[in-house]
């Protein structure tokens, strides 16, 4: 199976200011070929990447464009390439610019016979980039695998490189085990149905402090605007709080990948619920005709949403389900959160809390997560059984007795 390895590089300044270029090209590779194919499309016409790919070499053999030639081609070619993916898959009017302020650069090696990896002690390693030469790296773990490609990227003022790896694993068969729900939520980050609550504090207090005054600092700081002007104080805070922020998602991602390992490997099936994060998350500020309405206490859910890191921890839930012989069933969560999982009422008026769960109807009373986990479990049981793959689909119904004999 295919899996990822990721390794922190030790580039000296020379390696690190030419990352910053070559990441540079790649973005201003993928905003003008974007910028190509949507004036074309204006016009009712095409471009794809071979076209691309072609002018591109020709732009080389500029000298208004010798900047292009001082990359490697191939991660300008990848650059070509993942636009067309992205094209083809969202479309060409939804794929987004590549912003210098937010995003962080980033280039792929896509040929395997141009990367050379190397241990060098127990400590570090070396690995051999096309127009980098030997970069070391720190060796966190081995390899296990043959090397497809390999991402570089910046990433809270350090940079890093990605493996994609062939590690001659086959697929897992199923492990026989317990099935479970799983509830994600704000207070606590994921609850089971088994009545287990797995969650911890990715900010402390003293960094939510320390976030609060570097933000403040920055709003404040001065933005200089012209040609090849820059504030270096906005861009010293800038530099702090990606350092800052960095450290809580290393923390959110350890923990959503810990707890992703032991649900898999302590059940054969996982069920949860398919959450459109995107549009919980949405803004409710509304138009100037129609102004949305408890606008800060929208905007506050959404923070703590987005903190609970939702959408990475079923990533990691279904990358690690592949090596545990586990499935993982997203279910449709209405009403997951409001239904009694002893007498199936639905009622709003059951959860009187974030953690109270008390049935109106029938007076069962539990952990409102724990509850909700329960309810997904069985609608997870109720989708395997009934042969269905992903929610959505039609409803199908278990066969009759006589016919089923």
């Amino acid at each position: 199976m295919l899996t990822g390895r990721r390794y922190l590089l030790a580039f000296t300044d020379e390696q690190a200011a030419y990352a910053e270029k070559v990441g540079a090209a790649c973005r201003a590779v993928w905003n003008t070929a974007l910028e190509q194919r949507r004036e074309y499309r204006r016009r009712g016409a095409f471009i794809g990447y071979v076209e691309q790919a072609r002018q591109m070499a020709e732009a080389k053999k500029d000298p208004h464009c010798a900047w292009l030639a001082d990359g490697p081609s191939h991660t300008l070619q990848q650059t070509l390439r993942d636009l067309e993916r992205a094209c083809k898959t969202h479309g060409t009017w939804k794929v987004r610019w590549r912003s210098k302020a937010r995003t962080a650069p980033s280039f792929r090696f896509p040929d395997p016979n141009h990367i050379a990896v190397r241990r060098l002690n127990r400590r570090w390693g070396e690995v051999r980039l096309p127009k980098f030469g030997p970069v070391r790296l720190r060796w966190t773990r081995p390899l296990d695998g043959t090397i497809r490609n390999a991402t570089v990227s910046r990433s809270g003022g350090r940079w890093y490189i990605s493996f994609c790896v062939e590690d001659g694993v086959a697929e897992v068969a199923p492990n026989g085990k317990a099935p479970i729900g799983v509830d994600r939520g704000v207070a606590v980050a994921v609850a089971t149905s088994d009545g287990d609550p797995y969650d911890r504090e990715f900010v402390t207090l003293g960094e939510a402090v320390r976030l609060k005054r570097l933000q403040q600092r920055l709003s404040r700081s001065r933005r200089v605007h012209g040609r090849n002007r820059r504030s270096s104080r906005r861009d010293a805070v800038r530099a702090e709080l990606a350092r800052l922020n960095a450290g809580i998602r290393d923390r959110r991602a350890d923990f959503a990948a810990q707890t992703a390992v032991r649900l898999v490997r302590d059940h054969g099936l996982v069920a949860v619920e398919a959450l459109r994060i995107k549009n919980m998350t949405a803004s409710a500020k509304g138009t100037a005709e129609q102004p949305g309405r408890n606008v800060r206490q929208k905007a506050g859910l959404n923070r703590a949403i987005l903190a609970k890191g939702w959408g990475g921890f079923l990533l990691k839930l279904e990358h690690a389900a592949r090596y545990h012989g586990a499935e993982v069933v997203k279910v449709n969560p209405a009403y997951t959160s409001q239904t009694c999982h002893a007498c199936k009422h639905i009622a709003r008026e059951s959860r009187e809390s974030q953690a109270v769960f008390r049935c109106v109807a029938c007076g069962h009373q539990d952990n409102a997560d724990v509850n909700a986990a329960k309810n997904i479990l069985a609608a997870g049981l109720a989708v395997t059984g009934r042969g269905d793959l992903a929610v959505g689909r039609s409803v199908k119904r278990q066969p009759p007795e006589r016919l089923a004999a």
